[in-house]
């Protein structure tokens, strides 16, 4: 199992139910696909350094995990296809 951490930015003016069962499907997408979330921290409402689609705050989540390889290109598709993420990054830990 490799390392990831996974930073994702979502719109902030999403009610708190929405943003909880966000994080919770991303969350479950490592955990069914056999990887195991070792930390989720919720670091709120902050402001972004540019606009993005005339957006000046950002709901910041850093999320660390262990999963396959394979795991995720999954999980940014799942990124990529949710309307409510601004933008995403995940890195691998092990290649430092």
């Amino acid at each position: 199992m490799t390392k990831y951490e996974s930073m994702y930015i979502l719109k902030p003016d999403m009610e708190e139910e929405k943003k909880d069962a966000l994080v919770k499907r991303f969350s479950d997408i490592v955990v069914n696909n056999g990887g195991n979330v070792e930390k989720i921290d919720e670091w709120g409402k902050k402001r972004l350094a540019y606009p993005i689609q005339y957006i000046n705050d950002g709901y910041y989540v850093l999320m660390n995990f262990e999963a396959d390889p394979a795991l995720p290109a999954e999980l940014e598709r799942n990124y990529k296809i949710s309307d409510d993420v601004l933008r995403f990054m995940v890195i691998n830990l092990d290649e430092k």
